[in-house]
This record gives C-alpha cells, sequence and structure tokens, in this order.
C-alpha cells in the first residue's frame, strides 16, 4: 500500500478518492486579532534538539499570538521525557506546553500524532513541524501578521535558515545533550534556504480544515502504528489531499538544525554509515 500511496500522491490519481471536499472557503472563518497557534513536534532520541525548540519559544515569547505548544513523546524515552520535565514548570509568556504521551509504535508513525493533534485542536492555525527547527526573534508575530484573515488550506514559510550536517561531536549537538536548560545557539552558522512548498516541518494549516479533515485520516495505511520508525512519506500525501503544495509567506527568524545521525534509526554500524554518505550526498546535490 505504501507504494501506491506515494504513486497517488505524486498526482497520478485524483485526491477526491480519498477525500472528497474540503471546507468551502466560506466555512473557514478569516480570524483577525490575536492569533492562537499550536505548534506540534514529535520526538523520539531527539531531545538534544527539542531542547532547542523549546528554548527558542523561552527565548522570544510571543507577543501577538498565544501558543500551545504540542510534543508527542514516548516515556520509553528517557531523556525526552526529563527534558519536558525541566521545561514544565517554566513559565513563558504566550505559551502553553501540552505534552503528549504516546506508545511508541504509534510514535514511530507521525501521522497519528499529527492527525490526534488536527481533529482535536482549538487553535486558529495549527503549525506541523520537527523537533530541530527553531522559532526565534519576530518569527512567530510576523507569522500572526500575516496570516490576518487569510483562509488558506495551507501556508508555509518561504525562507528558513539551516546550518549544514552536523556531526554528533559538534558543539551544538554536545551541548544540547548535556545541558537540560533553555540554551541558545550562535546564529552565524546558519545560512538561508529558499522553499518551494509546504514540506514536512513548515505545514501551517488552517484550524478549520484541520479540525474537518485531520491529517491524512483518510488513509489508514498512515494511521496504522508501527514497531519500527517509518519515513514521512506522508507528509506529500498531506498536500496532496488538501489539493496545493501550499501558499508561501514571508516569515522570518526560522531555523533549523540539520544533522547526520539519525536518533529514530536503528541497525547495524554499516547500515547507519551508509545512510550518513547518501545523506551528505543529497545534501551537496541540493
Amino acid at each position: 500500500m505504501g507504494p501506491f500511496l506515494r504513486l497517488a500522491a505524486s498526482g497520478w490519481i485524483p485526491a477526491k478518492w480519498f477525500l472528497p471536499e474540503l471546507p468551502p472557503l466560506s466555512d473557514r472563518t478569516a480570524k483577525t486579532g490575536r492569533l492562537k497557534l499550536e505548534i506540534v513536534s514529535h520526538c523520539w532520541n531527539y531531545a538534544h534538539f527539542l531542547v532547542y525548540q523549546l528554548s527558542s519559544l523561552a527565548n522570544f515569547p510571543p507577543g501577538k499570538t498565544t501558543v500551545t505548544m504540542t510534543v508527542y513523546y514516548c516515556r520509553e524515552d528517557e531523556r525526552t521525557t526529563a527534558l519536558l520535565e525541566r521545561f514544565s514548570p517554566l513559565r513563558v509568556p504566550g505559551v502553553t506546553w501540552n505534552w503528549r504521551e504516546s506508545p511508541r509504535q504509534a510514535l514511530f508513525r507521525r501521522a497519528i500524532g499529527r492527525n490526534h493533534a488536527a481533529r482535536n485542536t482549538a487553535a486558529d492555525w495549527i503549525w506541523f513541524t520537527d523537533c530541530d527547527v527553531m522559532f526565534r526573534d519576530g518569527c512567530l508575530d510576523a507569522l500572526a501578521n500575516v496570516l490576518q484573515g487569510r483562509r488558506d488550506a495551507l501556508v508555509f514559510p518561504r525562507m528558513d535558515r539551516c546550518t549544514s550536517l552536523l556531526d554528533d561531536t559538534d558543539p551544538i549537538l554536545v551541548a544540547g545533550r548535556d545541558r537540560m536548560e533553555v540554551l541558545d545557539v550562535d546564529t552565524g552558522r546558519f545560512t538561508k534556504k529558499t522553499r518551494t512548498r509546504a514540506s514536512g516541518s513548515l505545514q501551517i494549516t488552517h484550524g478549520d480544515v484541520a479540525r474537518a479533515v485531520g491529517y491524512c485520516e483518510c488513509l489508514p495505511y498512515y494511521q496504522r502504528p508501527s514497531e519500527t520508525p517509518c519515513k514521512c512519506h506522508e507528509d506529500r500525501a498531506f498536500r496532496w489531499l488538501l489539493r496545493t503544495q501550499g501558499t508561501a509567506l514571508d516569515v522570518p527568524g526560522i531555523y533549523r538544525i540539520r544533522h547526520q545521525s539519525k536518533g529514530r534509526y536503528t541497525g547495524s554500524a554499516l547500515n547507519t554509515r551508509l545512510r550518513k554518505r547518501i545523506k551528505r550526498a543529497m545534501s551537496r546535490v541540493r
């Protein structure tokens, strides 16, 4: 079923076969004023990245929007659990922490948590992201400004800033592993990247659309728990179901830490080295 759905999401099959209708534009609230935003992350063995994401909200709290920071995690991941417990008492103006414990098998299929968040959000907009993304100075307030009165099903930042592929010994990653506290990074190590679609960590969906259709809920394959971490092919499927690549918006202050090692993967040392080499090669091509 996976290969079939990837082929379908490439445009070979009409999305209406699986999701006949989206909420019409007239039924979507064109909210203005102080917006409610929910940010949704997943974390498995990535506490050393998540600490920077949570820290970015503490260092640069929103002034024009109310943010719910939702993190799906598994208690078996002891470092992530400890990190969330450390941040729970931290009071950040305009931010509410929302930790959602999940079974490991559900966490390994990211669309399950995203669908749960989409169906249950009370926000005007919901941002599906990854835990290696940071929301720095002016990001969330600028987002609130450009979302005023909009009804788009899906939007995304036109640009973000990324590091090169960092090795496990890089000081940024070492600090993230060693210090469970509010941290910051050297922004000089990040370079601009232009985005052309709402990719996996940059998918911002209208709340009315999210509540109506969920996140790939109509594709049971992507709602099936897994014993091993799954690649996130459902990102493309989500855009396909919404009939859009997303609308690009100018939003500053988005930073992403790129890294060679994947905490979600297990396997032999040979397989790990091979994945790293492939990722470095793909990075050079991009």
